[in-house]
């Protein structure tokens, strides 16, 4: 598999989960852990560029994948605007589930550049915050999402 870019190259336990080889194996410790039944969306990985959770597939499963996990996307800058956002709309308190909601909005922001505010809920919905009440992560969300279409024009 590669991993942000880097080919990895790893013998693993049948029944290890990906989020635990990413944690424990490679120490991409961004990639968190709430619920271990894909509830609450921490876990949350690109693989193949598709939003994923990482806490439900298997790290024997990623053979031949390409992966990308929340240091991967900081280090790129590509949601450097994103971070600056939730900065600056006070959309991170604890942080623990600002990783994979940076994820998840990047990911909503690919498919839709201009979303409404139903449509930015409704795609963070499978993400659980339970510090913010969301507003400021909405806000932050449709904050870039308008910075990035004045870019473009």
């Amino acid at each position: 598999m590669h991993v942000n870019g880097e080919p990895v190259d790893a013998l693993v336990p049948p029944r290890l989960n990906l989020a635990d080889f990413l944690r424990e194996h490679l120490k991409l410790t961004g990639t968190h852990v709430g619920c271990e039944h894909g509830v609450c969306g921490a876990c949350t990985v690109r693989v193949d560029g598709d939003i994923v959770r990482s806490c439900l597939m298997l790290a024997v499963q990623a053979q031949g994948t390409s992966i990308e996990t929340i240091e991967g996307l900081s280090d790129s800058g590509e949601v450097a605007d994103l971070q600056a956002a939730f900065r600056q709309r006070n959309a991170l308190q604890c942080g623990y589930c600002t990783p994979a909601m940076l994820m998840t909005a990047q990911d909503l922001l690919k498919q839709s550049p201009a979303p409404d505010r139903d449509a930015i809920r409704e795609h963070l919905s499978g993400n659980y915050c339970r510090c913010t009440g969301y507003q400021a992560i909405v806000d932050a969300v449709e904050t870039t999402a308008r910075a990035r279409l004045e870019r473009s024009s």
